[in-house]
């Protein structure tokens, strides 16, 4: 990896410590809840077993505590994963303080974060109209800043292609996994699910999380608004309470036609606006997790 400017480093670090105290907030409130037993054994090592080559025990751990422990390997991990993340240019909108692509980072992030403390392998790839990164499930602890910097650095390139760059993907992974996508799925969902279903026919576990912003729910802007397309440049000036019952039954029809497709093909799905607690995604995926 090449070497980081200053500030770089200073937002690499920024965010590595909001990923963290995400992850360690939502395991502490875990253990006070019922879903305690989704928890892993969170430890970098595990109990030795008689017969086991001696050159593997943590000797540093031995003179402390006179107890053998072997350090856990990447091959020992529990679940090989890869996150998708979807860095269009409509994914950079944001009605609020925030924007789209900045919670689908903080949600990449933390996600890689609390699957490497698991023990379970974490690998990402970043697309548009094409894959734009792509870093292979490790589950070393050291392995998020390479992560990070990749999630730090996206741009907003390109339109919407869901279907080119995932395809690509579905080859590429050859080993069963559990895939993730997080993306504002703005494409045909005829497409979508073509793409999806070729992550299912190779027997990986699939759980979508479809980001969306309030504004783009509800509709509710207040006065004539001119909207310009992030992708396209298109512009058009309309009075938003004159469309915003049909607006809202398109959209709602387009959000069920993707849940009931997902349901069909055994694809968790989970529309998320970004005001949704982090946790609260991040909870969706340990209960996928102890399903697979």
């Amino acid at each position: 990896m090449p070497l980081l400017s200053e500030e770089a480093l200073v937002r690499l670090n920024k965010f590595q410590l909001t990923a963290k105290s995400i992850v360690e907030g939502f395991l502490v409130g875990l253990h006070k809840s019922p879903y305690h037993g989704f928890s892993a054994e969170f430890s970098d090592h595990r109990q030795y077993n008689q017969g086991e080559p001696l050159k593997d025990l943590d000797w540093k751990i031995l003179a402390k505590t006179e107890r053998y422990y072997v350090k856990r390997y990447e091959e020992e991990t529990n679940l090989r994963s890869y996150i998708l993340l979807d860095h269009s240019k409509s994914m950079f909108y944001g009605s609020a303080a925030s924007t789209k692509i900045d919670y689908a980072t903080r949600l990449a992030g933390a996600l890689a974060w609390l699957m490497i403390s698991q023990k379970d392998a974490a690998g990402l790839y970043t697309f548009n109209t094409k894959i734009t990164a792509a870093y292979p499930p490790k589950a070393i602890r050291s392995y998020t800043a390479q992560l990070f910097t990749a999630l730090l650095n996206l741009e907003a390139v390109s339109e919407t292609d869901i279907l080119t760059p995932l395809h690509q993907i579905a080859e590429l992974i050859r080993k069963r996994s559990l895939v993730i996508l997080i993306s504002d799925l703005l494409d045909d969902p005829e497409k979508i699910m073509a793409a999806l279903k070729h992550f299912r026919t190779r027997n990986h576990e699939v759980l979508v999380f479809h980001i969306v912003d309030a504004q783009e729910q509800l509709f509710d802007f207040k006065r004539e608004t001119q909207f310009v397309d992030s992708e396209t440049g298109e512009k058009i000036t309309v009075s938003p309470w004159q469309i915003r019952k049909e607006y809202q039954e398109n959209y709602n029809s387009f959000s069920l036609q993707l849940k009931q497709e997902c349901h069909k093909h055994r694809i968790e799905y989970t529309e998320v606006n970004t005001s949704t607690p982090l946790e609260d995604l991040l909870l969706k995926y340990l209960i996928q997790r102890k399903r697979g």
